[in-house]
């Protein structure tokens, strides 16, 4: 696989700094991958790429900005980027477990761009079979522009799937802990157990499934 040669990116140097050094490399466009309910027991995992046109001011990790932030960053980058995204249902989770959906959404989501991008930033891990040389980077999120842009559209994707989940079931109170894990989704699952949208493979939701129909009265 082609690598560029090796330069040195200051974690101080600004959030362009990875999309800078490779593209005096000649390695553009570039983009950035993440996703967003990897550590929820409830909705869907869901997977963007982006490959910005422009550069924005205000990105950030998606975990750092208010929703009111997020929600206006949302909207300036699906105006000045390519954007591919997958949503992961929970029974494809359940069956395929959380890591091998995370890795093949990944791929998915790339392949969703309308071209395939020179170079390729991953949030964390690294991710086999890319269709252009890529890089792991930890914490990418906070460090590559290409990666925030992608942690907010797939976090706010998500969230607003979510709220409107809630509208169904709205015992759980998803739009509020947006499927994760709170002492008040605890309680909403030991009262009704769990709906077609938790994730069974998930000890949170399965400690509390009995009876043969899918979904039962929850045990403490």
């Amino acid at each position: 696989m082609f690598r560029p040669r090796p330069s040195v990116v200051r974690r101080d140097s600004g959030l362009y700094a990875y999309e800078r050094a490779l593209a005096r490399r000649g390695l553009t466009p570039i983009a950035g991958v993440d996703e967003a309910g990897r550590g929820a027991c409830a909705g869907p995992l869901v997977v963007a790429a982006v490959v910005l046109r422009r550069e924005i001011q205000g990105l950030a990790d998606s975990k750092l900005l208010t929703a009111t932030a997020r929600s206006s960053l949302f909207e300036q980058i699906m105006a000045a980027a390519e954007v591919g995204l997958v949503v992961i249902p929970p029974a494809e989770i359940d069956a395929r477990g959380l890591h091998k959906s995370n890795i093949a959404g990944m791929r998915r989501a790339v392949a969703r761009l309308p071209f395939v991008p020179e170079y390729i930033l991953t949030d964390g891990f690294p991710v086999p079979g890319l269709p252009a040389p890529s890089l792991a980077v930890w914490k990418g999120d906070q460090i590559a522009a290409c990666v925030a842009a992608a942690s907010i559209v797939a976090k706010v994707t998500r969230d607003r799937m979510m709220t409107e989940l809630s509208s169904v079931f709205p015992e759980y109170g998803f739009d509020e802990h947006k499927g994760y894990v709170t002492p008040a989704h605890r309680r909403a699952l030991r009262s009704h157990g769990p709906c077609p949208h938790h994730r069974f493979s998930f000890v949170t939701v399965s400690r509390t499934f009995v009876g043969d129909n899918g979904v039962g009265a929850g045990v403490a």
